[in-house]
Formats: C-alpha cells, sequence, structure tokens
C-alpha cells in the first residue's frame, strides 16, 4: 500500500474546500448522497447501449447508516462503482468531476439529470469527519478497492475483497469542540431532517435504520426497542406529477409539510415551463399573514432546487417584495451554479423565471379577484397592505402591474371595491377619483369635509390605511383621472353663485378672516370662507401635496424632519358660529380671539390632531360657560 498525494495542488486547496466553499456543516450529507444518485444514473445510462445490463430501478437505493460505537457514518450506494483508476483519477484529483465527465459523454435521455458537475461534494465529506474511507467494486469488474484519506496530507488506495457492485463512503466523525457538535451527525433524527430537507426528492430510495420503541408481547407496561428498515425520501416530487393526478388535498398537505404556514392556502399554483429555462414551480398564496409579516425579521423567498436537490432554502430573487407573501419552490435543471452548488454563477436564468413567476402570480390573482371575491377579499385583507407598499415603493416602478389588483372601501357601496369598478360608475360631470383618509370606516364617515361630495352623489373611496395615501400620490391618476382629496383646497366642483361669493365680497368680513389668521399665525396658510361645509361650522382643509393625515404618518417617523400639511382654517359661513363671529367682531374683538381658537381646536380634534395647549383650550371653554 502506497501512500499517494493529491493531483490538484496542495493542502491550501483542499482547505478552501473544506473551510470555505460551503456555508453549512450539513451539507456534507446533501453533496455524498447527490453522487450516489448519480452512481445509480450512470447504471441506468450504461444499461441503454449495453443489453448485459439489466437496470431495475427498484433494485437501486442509498442507505445511510449511523454507528455511535464506532462514530462513523456510512453512505452506501448501488450504483455503477468506480474501478481504481477511477478513484484515483476522480477521488484523487481535487475538483476533477466523473459525473461532468459522463455527462459530457452521454447526454441526458429519458429525463434523467446527472447531479454532479464540479467533482468537489466529496471534499464536504472533510467538514465532518477527520477520515474518509471509500470502498467501491465497478460494473463488471472482479476487483474491488479502497481508497483512504485523512485530508490533505494524502490517500491510499489498496484491494478489498467486496461481494456487491457498489460504493460505501465511509466517514470516521470528528469529536465535538467548544464550536461544533458533530455528534448530531450520528443522531438517527437529525440525519433524517438533513436528508428531507435536501434530498427528499431523490428519484431512488435513501434508507436507513431507525431505532423504535413498542410495547412488549404480554405487557402494557414494559417496551422493547426494535429496528426497521425505512425509506427516508418522498423520491417522486409532487412538483413533477401530472396535475391531474393530484387533489386540492394532496397540494394543502404538502403545503402542510413543507411548513409554509398553518393555515391553508388560498389558492395554489402549478406550472411546468419547457423554454428558454426548463422549470417546475409549485406556489401557494396564503390565507393569513404570519405574524412578523410585516416586520423586519420576515424573510420572503421560494425554495430553489436544482433537479430535485434543494439549494436554496430562502431564494429572495424569485419574487418581488410586493409579492413576498407567495410560499413554494422552483425546481430547475438549467441553473449555472457555483462550485458549491449554493449559489448561482450568474442570474440570467434566474431573471427569466422570476419574470415568469411574477406575471403568474399576477395572473392568478386577477383570476381570483374575478372568480371568487370572496376569497379574494380575505387575502387582501391579510396581503393588501404589501401591494400597496409595492405601488409606492421604488418610485412607483410597479405601479401599473399593481393598481388592478387593490381594493379600497366604498362610500356608496358600502364594500371594498377596485378602481376600475369607480371609474366605471362615475358621472359624466365628475372630475377627479376623490378619496378620504382618516383611522377608521367610522371616523371618516363623520368628517365635514365629506359633506359637498357626498350632496355631489359622487363616491368616496375611504383611506384606513397609513400607507394608502402615499401610494395613491405615486399612482397620481387612473385611467386618466386624477386623485383628490376631500380635504383639498380645490375640489373641483363648480360653485353656484351663491351666499358665499356674496359674504366673501363684503370688505368687513375680508377683514374678519384676515383678523383671525393673524391669531392664528403660524398655525394655518390661511381663514377662508367654506364651500364645502353644509352642516358643520368648521374644518381643515389642506393646500399643496401634504394632507393632514400624511402629516400625521410622517410625525411618527424618525428622521421626519417635521414635515407639516399647508393647513386652511374654512368656516361655515351659513352657521349661526359664523353670525357670533361677525357680531363679536363688531363689539368685542376679545371675544373673536376665543372663538377663533376654540374652532381652531375643534378642527383640530375631529382631524384626530393633538391640541397644542389642552389646558388653554379647556379655560377657553370655561370662558365660554361663564
Amino acid at each position: 500500500m502506497t501512500k499517494m498525494q493529491f493531483k490538484a495542488e496542495s493542502k491550501r486547496l483542499l482547505e478552501m474546500m473544506i473551510n470555505s466553499i460551503y456555508t453549512h456543516h450539513e451539507v456534507f450529507l446533501r453533496e455524498l448522497i447527490s453522487n450516489a444518485s448519480d452512481a445509480i444514473d450512470k447504471i441506468y445510462y450504461k444499461a441503454l447501449t449495453d443489453d448485459s445490463l439489466n437496470f431495475d430501478k427498484d433494485s437501486y437505493y442509498i442507505k445511510v447508516t449511523p454507528d455511535k460505537d464506532s462514530r462513523t457514518l456510512t453512505i452506501m450506494d448501488t450504483g455503477i462503482g468506480m474501478t481504481k483508476e477511477e478513484l484515483e483519477n476522480n477521488l484523487g484529483t481535487i475538483a476533477k468531476s466523473g459525473s461532468l465527465a459522463f455527462k459530457s459523454e452521454n447526454e441526458a435521455k429519458d429525463g434523467y439529470e446527472i447531479i454532479g458537475q464540479f467533482g468537489v461534494g466529496f471534499y464536504a465529506a472533510f467538514m465532518v469527519a477527520d477520515n474518509v474511507t471509500v470502498i467501491s467494486k465497478a460494473v463488471g469488474s472482479e476487483e474491488a478497492y479502497k481508497w483512504e484519506s485523512e485530508g490533505a496530507d494524502g490517500y491510499t488506495i489498496e484491494p478489498v475483497e467486496k461481494d456487491s457492485v457498489g460504493t460505501e463512503i465511509i466517514l470516521k466523525i470528528k469529536e465535538n469542540t467548544e464550536d461544533e457538535k458533530y455528534d448530531e451527525y450520528l443522531d438517527e433524527y437529525r440525519l433524517k431532517l438533513i436528508i428531507k430537507k435536501y434530498s427528499d426528492f431523490i428519484r431512488y430510495p435513501i434508507k436507513m435504520d431507525i431505532t423504535s420503541s413498542r410495547p412488549k408481547e404480554g405487557s402494557d407496561n414494559e417496551f422493547e426497542d426494535y429496528t426497521e428498515e425505512q425509506v427516508i425520501n418522498s423520491m417522486v416530487p409532487i412538483w413533477r406529477k401530472n396535475k391531474n393526478e393530484l387533489s386540492q388535498e394532496d397540494y394543502e398537505n404538502f403545503y402542510a409539510e413543507k411548513r409554509y404556514g398553518f393555515d391553508k392556502p388560498i389558492k395554489h399554483i402549478h406550472t411546468s415551463v419547457d423554454g428558454a429555462v426548463r422549470y417546475n414551480a409549485i406556489l401557494f398564496i396564503p390565507e393569513k399573514a404570519p405574524f412578523d409579516y410585516y416586520s423586519k425579521e420576515f424573510e420572503k423567498g421560494l425554495e430553489l432546487y436544482s433537479s430535485g436537490v434543494l439549494i436554496m432554502e430562502k431564494c429572495v430573487d424569485l419574487l418581488p417584495d410586493y409579492f413576498g407573501f407567495v410560499k413554494g419552490l422552483v425546481d430547475s435543471e438549467d441553473l449555472s451554479l457555483n462550485i458549491s452548488r449554493e449559489m448561482l454563477q450568474h442570474d440570467r436564468q434566474l431573471k427569466i423565471i422570476a419574470k415568469n413567476i411574477n406575471k403568474k402570480i399576477k395572473s392568478e390573482l386577477q383570476s381570483l379577484l374575478k372568480n371568487d371575491r370572496e376569497k379574494y377579499e380575505n387575502f387582501f385583507e391579510s396581503f393588501g397592505r404589501q401591494l400597496k407598499y409595492g405601488v409606492y415603493s421604488d418610485f412607483g416602478t410597479n405601479k401599473d402591474v399593481l393598481q388592478d389588483l387593490l381594493l379600497f372601501y366604498s362610500s356608496k357601496e358600502k364594500k371594498l371595491v377596485t378602481l376600475d369598478e369607480y371609474v366605471s360608475r362615475m358621472p359624466e360631470d365628475q372630475k377627479y377619483i376623490y378619496y378620504a383618509s382618516g383611522d377608521s370606516i367610522e371616523r371618516i364617515d363623520k368628517m365635514p369635509q365629506t359633506e359637498l361630495v357626498a350632496e355631489k352623489g359622487y363616491e368616496i373611496l375611504y383611506f384606513t390605511d397609513e400607507i394608502d395615501e402615499f401610494a395613491i400620490k405615486m399612482l397620481m391618476n387612473y385611467k386618466e383621472k386624477e386623485f383628490k382629496s376631500v380635504s383639498s383646497g380645490d375640489l373641483g366642483i363648480e360653485a353656484e353663485e351663491n351666499q358665499e361669493d356674496q359674504v366673501s365680497e363684503q370688505p368687513e368680513n375680508k377683514e374678519l378672516f384676515d383678523y383671525m389668521k393673524e391669531i392664528l399665525a403660524g398655525k394655518v396658510k390661511d381663514v377662508r370662507i367654506s364651500k364645502r361645509l353644509k352642516s358643520h361650522p368648521v374644518c381643515l382643509s389642506t393646500d399643496g401635496e401634504v394632507t393632514i393625515e400624511m402629516e400625521k404618518i410622517l410625525s411618527m417617523m424618525p428622521g421626519n424632519e417635521n414635515v407639516k400639511a399647508d393647513k386652511v382654517l374654512e368656516i361655515n359661513v351659513n352657521h349661526d358660529v359664523f353670525k357670533s363671529l361677525q357680531d363679536a367682531f363688531i363689539n368685542d374683538k376679545d371675544k373673536v380671539a376665543l372663538y377663533t381658537n376654540l374652532l381652531y381646536n375643534q378642527a383640530l380634534l375631529i382631524e384626530g390632531l393633538p391640541i397644542n395647549d389642552p389646558v388653554e383650550f379647556t379655560n377657553d371653554i370655561c370662558k365660554m360657560m361663564v
């Protein structure tokens, strides 16, 4: 037995393989199982052209066996095996892939794909093992060989006895350290979890001898351990099955098994694409938002598989933020992976897949909105805010994608409506899409600012989410109709020649309003006669783009730079309050100040804004009472 050195470079290269390439130590098992699957695939390929080989898929499998006493983990396969030369070439040369060479010589047939490409996955074993032994017997060979290595110092190859064709990889698991608990790779339950996580859809059975307990025969109180061989993996991915074979229950069970959520999905999307990039996908639209969905802790992303092997648990690039609620997975054979199979070498394929998925999700949501309104409204209750954030973010780049998915409460319909439904009902003389903002539907119902718009018979959309106005400002218009707040200075409703115009032309009233404006200097931009109020005495409106609701929201944000709306105090000249103001202006200027401050604070309360000086406000009320 001669000690041989690795052909590819040196200790530094192997150390890089072990310590730098892989993010998680547990992926060593994914790599070794993938290699075992490749070995069985190679027999299948060979059987296509070699009549002496009778490939019976049922007789091929992979077996994982932990042994805590000897501290070994064995991965055995019934694949094609390796000759002495292949052991030396494939395992003695770091980064030489036997699978890649085989794949180059034999194009994929009958839907089978060789997984390995880079020839480095095997060396992931050294992340968890002090010693790695490979015993292999190649198909058609009478001899078997043992390859053994403790790492960068080199390896040995010697003949051994082995009855059957195939390969056994025996890892001598490292002792625990302060930072790493290597014992977990000898634990049956932990190994099952790793296999289910990464290799659940390897097409061949992955077997383990599982220890369980059962009552002793003739006794209800005593138990005995027994061992049975179990197949750990599912083998056939649900996404590769024909949709006609699957029921709604099958999809719901898969959703639960993958722990995508504790709810039932509102809708599933099962798609298979065979174009510039081939992929299969199963996507789910959840019914309920996770508890942390609108927090920094939430991570979006779809599971990404390559030929049935999990590559990434959360591939964020497959989903835009506004569809971040979607759960599911994508499996593609066409991805260009980096050497560790944990990252993509370039994202051209991923961009194509993401673009298609984005279109598919939107199409399915539109279909749900059209054909099952109740379900869509349930979905919108959970995730509508995220769609609105999508309209607002990225400077409105995605507004055209999302605008037809939005819903708002309607003053006329007393339910959620789309923008299209609103516009389709607009009278010919209506110039704008009107909206009112507030903390709740009940509060908006009582807003004085809605009176004139409602009297004209125009529908009003109620904005109760803090993001609503910001999203609409970014949207700007819908089907050439601009959005207009009912608190806007100009409502676009033509004023008739009426008492308000006549009153405003009287010089003494101009002096009154100028005096009130002087009293409220720094608090309001102007004091003017209201053309919107009918029964209420006073309200606040705004000039400019920043509304009062936007001011309230911005004031709660860090670094808001004290953004304020340009407020206007509007007075209803048909109300008795105005007559009191006129009398006070003629007879008692101090009373004008009292009335003005009371009206201003009243308008603040109506808007849900804090009063600057509550003590002064209560004193003013007392003065009125006295």
